[in-house]
């Protein structure tokens, strides 16, 4: 599934991102790579969420977390 489709309150583990070079380095840099868990805390409209990262949050637009391959998690990971 892709994390546009994600749920509030559940947790996820990325499997793939499927950016420009520039832009998955930039989520590398801040902490986003596979088998990272992150969760999803808000939903502000079509694919826009909100997520926290490595104890930090993050707004996501629609056109990053489309492209992002995510799968269940353990609850509270």
């Amino acid at each position: 599934m892709y994390l546009k489709d994600a749920q509030i309150g559940r947790t996820y583990i990325v499997e793939e991102i499927s950016l420009p070079f520039q832009m998955e380095r930039r989520l590398e840099a801040l902490g986003m790579t596979r088998q990272t868990p992150i969760s999803v805390l808000n939903r502000k409209g079509k694919g826009i969420l909100i997520i926290k990262l490595r104890g930090t949050r993050f707004a996501l637009g629609y056109n990053i977390t489309k492209n992002i391959q995510v799968k269940e998690g353990e609850p509270n990971a």
